[in-house]
């Protein structure tokens, strides 16, 4: 049984009386222990049909239709406050920027010792105990002594792990990691994946990746959704995208990030154009202004995703045409 199951979901944009449609149709599910990656774009919907899981919406957005179902309960059935229960001890968010997400004033210790009493109802003695812990299991040195410091004490580095802290306090059967090494350099991008997928895989725990970026996704998921213009236009096993993209799209995605297995005089292939503006109507498929194998029925009719692939001439059945 799927540990989370989203289902058709539509999420759209409520100003003036009017719904301007952001995310459509977006569907999947993820087992206890997998790593999914979702990727695209920015303004593709991975982080608003994530923010949905979590209950975390603006109150401007809104859930249209679809399910949320996380161990056959619909998410989006239960109160503020029943969601308010499930967060932290259920599932869990890493934000992309530390700095915003944790509370200044307060220190390191007091914000992840307020995690494990909420959820865990520990006293704050043992409260305090297992925040030591968790800094010492992500990496953090001299735990005891960091745990009176503030946020501002700490690199952007240092500031990931708390939160990575912060989301594990509970133990929960899922962690959403929403571009969680944008900001850090390229060493410290690779020490905290590293890091998160350890530690998911030793407590057991589902990870939804949210990234642009799919050179990380090759080593770190087992499963990728490619997202653009609010839609999933692939998904599939994560080698099997990496290697044969059915989708132009995550074509372009691949071919503009750079491979040490490429000849370093071979330019970077950019997607050409800008990703589809939400308040505007495009006819057909919404990926048709900017790819290169579109023909008139992408402009006219918008392909159905058949769960593999939306796409009316994937790129494996081209390759095939071809030969």
């Amino acid at each position: 049984m799927a540990l989370l199951e989203v289902r058709d979901l539509t999420i759209a944009l409520r100003a003036d009386g009017e719904d301007t449609t952001l995310v459509q149709g977006v569907s999947y599910q993820i087992e206890p222990g997998e790593t999914l990656a979702l990727v695209g774009e920015s303004g593709s919907g991975k982080s608003l049909s994530s923010l949905a899981v979590m209950g975390l919406l603006a109150k401007e957005l809104v859930v249209t239709s679809g399910e949320i179902v996380m161990e056959g309960e619909n998410l989006l059935d239960l109160s503020d406050e029943e969601m308010r229960r499930r967060r932290g001890r259920d599932m869990a968010m890493v934000f992309q920027e530390p700095m915003t997400s944790l509370n200044p004033v307060l220190t390191i210790g007091a914000q992840i010792i307020e995690s494990i009493e909420e959820n865990l109802g520990l006293s704050r003695a043992a409260a305090r105990e297992r925040a030591i812990e968790l800094l010492k299991e992500v990496g953090v040195a001299d735990a005891e002594r960091r745990l009176k410091q503030y946020p501002h004490h700490f690199s952007g580095g240092m500031r990931q792990r708390v939160m990575i802290a912060i989301a594990l306090a509970a133990e929960p059967k899922l962690i959403i990691a929403d571009e969680p090494t944008t900001a850090l350099d390229v060493t410290i991008q690779a020490q905290i994946l590293d890091l998160m997928a350890r530690l998911c895989r030793e407590h057991g725990t589902a990870l939804v990746l949210i990234t642009h970026n799919l050179g990380i996704v090759a080593r770190y998921a087992q499963r990728v959704n490619v997202m653009y213009s609010g839609r999933i236009v692939e998904s599939g096993p994560a080698a099997e995208i990496y290697h044969n993209p059915r989708h132009p799209y995550s074509e372009g995605l691949l071919q503009s990030v750079p491979r040490l297995d490429q000849d370093r005089s071979v330019p970077l292939a950019p997607i050409k154009g800008s990703p589809a503006d939400p308040f505007m109507s495009i006819t057909g498929c919404r990926f048709h202004p900017r790819c290169d194998y579109a023909g008139p029925i992408c402009r006219q009719t918008a392909p159905d995703f058949d769960g593999s692939v939306a796409c009316h001439f994937p790129l494996d059945t081209q390759q095939k045409d071809a030969s």
